[in-house]
């Protein structure tokens, strides 16, 4: 374990509470500069420590932050092998993950986020990222014998699982809204970004990377105006471990079905979930816009609307927006 990390273990095991630095010298065998400089690195990555002239350094009790170690303790067997990397900022996930995959990265790697400069979300649009609030994650896949279809189940796979750990953290339900967003009583908590890419010669799947941009909280002085309306978050106070057990819980839930496919175990689950079923919405077809009803979500995950003129399709594809 680095100096950094016996540090981190002696404050979280007195969170809360004033350590001085002679006394985490003494007790851990290091330096007086090894604990400023550890201090000071732990600091840098997110870590709400305040330092007290003749006090010492405190840990703050609700400092709830992302890390390697808090990921991997609630980490299941099916999820060993993963391998996340957090950064306290990045552009944005799904471009760190495409970028490892570019330069041969195995599957497993996992970037993990505190907030993004450059968030991604379906159709090119900007997604909220900001510090402290959010959990944002990408995750790389190189499966192999998928057909494009199968490829597509990524991001159902993706709410399933996200849906599930939301329910299993927090105590709230979780719906989905056809394809990949999630909600909680009534307000968008979750987006999802799938990404794949094919040999230019070949033609053959070379990765998937999964995205997954997730409000823990409410950010400092409330969501953007442009988004107040429909953004809402998942707990409603910051607890120590919470964003990290959100992560693993995601990846558990995802791991085991992702060892299924190209079988779909998932499918009722994501099914169950819709929170569009029978409603009325709006179909968005590049600028047209058309009225229409969810009849239902077909086994391939397919959305099937009747229009007001009578005709029935089922969408592969696409955005539908539904009044709250």
């Amino acid at each position: 374990m680095s100096t950094k990390d016996t540090v981190l273990a002696l404050f979280e095991k007195n969170k809360g509470f004033f350590i001085s630095g002679e006394r985490i010298a003494e007790e851990l065998n290091i330096s007086r500069t090894a604990v400023w400089k550890a201090v000071k690195k732990l600091q840098s990555e997110g870590y709400e420590i305040k330092a007290v002239t003749n006090r010492g350094y405190c840990l703050d009790k609700e400092s709830d932050v992302l890390t390697v170690r808090g990921i991997r303790s609630f980490l299941d067997d099916n999820s060993r092998n993963l391998r996340p990397e957090v950064f306290v900022r990045v552009d944005s996930t799904n471009t760190k993950c495409i970028e490892k995959a570019n330069n041969g990265e195995p599957e497993g790697y996992v970037a993990v986020a505190g907030s993004q400069s450059a968030g991604r979300g379906r159709r090119g649009k900007d997604f909220f990222s900001p510090a402290e609030s959010g959990i944002y994650m990408s995750i790389l896949f190189r499966p192999v014998g998928l057909t494009e279809n199968q490829v597509l189940h990524f991001t159902t796979m993706a709410a399933a699982a996200v849906s599930e750990a939301i329910e299993a953290v927090s105590d709230k339900k979780a719906e989905i809204k056809w394809v990949n967003d999630i909600f909680i009583d009534g307000k968008k908590v979750c987006g999802i970004l799938s990404e794949a890419s094919y040999g230019i010669q070949t033609g053959q799947l070379e990765y998937v990377i999964v995205g997954i941009g997730i409000n823990a909280y409410e950010p400092a002085g409330g969501f953007p105006a442009s988004i107040a309306d429909i953004a809402g978050c998942v707990f409603d106070e910051p607890s120590t471990g919470l964003k990290n057990r959100l992560t693993a819980e995601i990846l558990n839930r995802f791991m085991e079905y992702y060892k299924h496919l190209p079988d779909t175990p998932y499918s009722e689950e994501y099914i169950r979930r819709s929170m569009v079923t029978g409603k009325d919405v709006t179909v968005h077809k590049g600028k047209e816009m058309l009225k229409a009803h969810v009849l239902g979500i077909d086994e391939e995950f397919g959305l099937k609307v009747r229009y007001d003129d009578g005709s029935v399709e089922i969408l592969r594809s696409g955005e539908v927006s539904i009044r709250i």
